[in-house]
């Protein structure tokens, strides 16, 4: 029976391939080879060797997946938003595949696979509130019973994660961020330092970490050496105002909007710190909290496998002639 959809991520810095059964959305393929050290020298992706890593790392993958393409039903992309180089090394896999097999073709927007991955082995139920935070995007979404998406609030400047990214470039401490500066923050003793929380008293919904940012870069200015009991300290202050940010504008948005259930996505949602703060507040608004699997909240193919699974059902899919590349685009719209 043909009721597999092969679906490729390559978005940033991760290549990715999974492959997931459309009916009962078991995954029965699941591969992923990270970049990270490869960029952890440059504090940062850059987008040409990520480009030449997918170039090489996405037909690797391809070839372990072999035994399950004769029972492959269609083929899904990431399409929107992310780097061009990489997104088009994953697009040109796709149409080949497609083209080859005689498949359908799926784009996937990057946004909508993140939120799907609060769904990853059961039926999706909107009317409820999604938090994203990773490392380009910061939003917060109301997606309605329906699934159209509308956006309360964003970034408007760095991400969430771009900011413990440039943060722990700043204090030397490697790529990616997010994970190195929540263990630093942990070793904090005395936690005597405070950074203030952007936007306190502005009643904008919208976020901003740039600000926070440079206060760390003018505390670090301080200091002619830095040992660890004070990076430490550093750490876990810039932690707790970047969280509390977050918390902050996610009140008033609670206060304005009763959801019933409320997600957080995106690979910034791993942070432990963020989760257990996120908790407290769906408990005081009598919210079910819905978490992503800490394995999957980075990027990740599983999740535009089971985005594609809702496409597949409506026949959404894509002339495999159009130029389908969107580095950009996050208009959502349904999903």
């Amino acid at each position: 029976m043909k009721n597999l959809i092969l679906a490729i991520e390559s978005s940033c810095d991760d290549s990715s391939l999974a492959i997931i059964n459309k009916d009962d959305l078991s995954c029965v393929f699941e591969k992923k080879i990270s970049q990270e050290l490869q960029h952890s020298q440059y504090g940062g992706v850059v987008p040409e060797l990520a480009a030449r890593l997918h170039t090489a790392a996405l037909p690797q993958i391809l070839e372990q997946a072999k035994p399950f393409l004769n029972r492959l039903c269609a083929i899904a992309v990431t399409n929107e938003p992310g780097l061009s180089v990489s997104l088009i090394g994953g697009i040109s896999m796709a149409k080949t595949l497609a083209l080859s097999l005689n498949l359908p073709l799926l784009a996937i927007n990057h946004l909508a696979g993140h939120i799907y991955s609060l769904f990853l082995n059961e039926k999706a139920s909107f009317d409820m509130g999604v938090l994203l935070v990773s490392g380009g995007h910061t939003m917060v979404l109301f997606i309605d019973k329906q699934g159209k998406v509308n956006e309360l609030a964003k970034t408007l400047d760095d991400s969430f994660g771009e900011s413990f990214d440039k943060v722990a470039k700043m204090m030397g401490l490697g790529y990616p961020g997010g994970n190195a500066i929540e263990k630093l923050a942990l070793k904090a003793t005395e936690k005597k330092l405070f950074f203030n929380i952007p936007l306190k008293h502005s009643k904008d919904l919208n976020y901003s970490f740039s600000g926070l940012k440079n206060a760390v870069r003018l505390e670090l200015l301080k200091h002619e050496k830095l040992d660890e009991n004070t990076k430490s300290e550093i750490a876990f202050a810039f932690q707790n105002a970047a969280i509390a940010h977050i918390l902050d504008k996610l009140e008033k948005i609670f206060s304005l909007h009763r959801f019933k259930s409320f997600g957080v996505v995106g690979g910034a949602s791993a942070n432990l710190s963020l989760r257990s703060r996120l908790e407290a507040l769906c408990k005081k608004y009598d919210c079910e909290l819905k978490l992503v699997t800490l394995s999957h909240c980075s990027d990740n193919a599983l999740m535009i496998a089971r985005a594609a699974c809702e496409k597949f059902k409506k026949q959404e899919f894509t002339n495999i002639k159009m130029d389908i590349l969107r580095t950009r685009s996050e208009n959502l719209g349904y999903i």
